[in-house]
């Protein structure tokens, strides 16, 4: 079966091209997300392989988002796909695998999901 991934980002230019560049790269996106509650509603509903979370998102943060996450899909990995510097000892509590740095560019990202979608559980 297929390895599905959930994007969570409130800009909705960004969701899309993140999608479209995912799923031109081969992935299967499950769903998106406009904001931290959203992610985790819908994470709860579809439990995606991976999630790609944006740091600063309406009504909790990604940081947030993603201790929730972590809590409720052990399994699932999280990727925090943001245009600012996040220190690394947050983003280790919160249980995200990895931090992308928007400015680096959508192909590290890509880089990114395919080595934790390729790394068994």
């Amino acid at each position: 079966m297929s390895k599905s991934i959930l994007i969570v980002d409130d800009n909705g230019p960004a969701r899309h091209t993140v999608r479209t560049v995912l799923e031109q790269a081969g992935f299967t996106v499950c769903g998106e997300a406009i904001d931290g509650v959203d992610a985790i509603d819908k994470a709860s509903e579809l439990k995606p392989d991976l999630i790609v979370l944006d740091l600063r998102l309406p009504r909790l943060t990604g940081i947030e988002t993603a201790r929730i996450l972590r809590g409720r899909l052990p399994a699932s990995s999280i990727v925090l796909f943001t245009m600012f510097d996040v220190n690394p000892s947050l983003t280790s509590a919160a249980g995200i695998n990895s931090v992308i740095r928007k400015g680096d560019g959508i192909g590290k990202l890509t880089e990114c999901v395919q080595a934790l979608l390729s790394t068994p559980n």
